[in-house]
């Protein structure tokens, strides 16, 4: 994965996220988390369990929490 590049407007949230251990599970968590509206960019690192999420506005975190509950993870909190 790139590093994305911050547009004007634009939220950048890091989260923690359990149980991440492989380049499928960066892939599950990335892509439930990519289907929240005015999500435009996720990267997931197993290594540190953290989540980047770049966003048009700040999301709900309920909202988060349901997408990667969804991947099969648990969401730890914002990092």
């Amino acid at each position: 994965m790139t590093a994305q590049t911050d547009t004007p407007g634009s939220v950048t949230t890091v989260y923690k996220v359990s149980g991440m251990s492989c380049g499928h599970c960066e892939g599950a968590v990335s892509g439930e988390i990519s289907q929240i509206p005015g999500v435009s960019s996720v990267q997931a690192v197993a290594s540190t369990g953290e989540v980047t999420v770049v966003s048009a506005a700040p999301l709900d975190e309920a909202a988060v929490r349901a997408a990667v509950d969804e991947a099969g993870f648990e969401l730890v909190g914002a990092a």
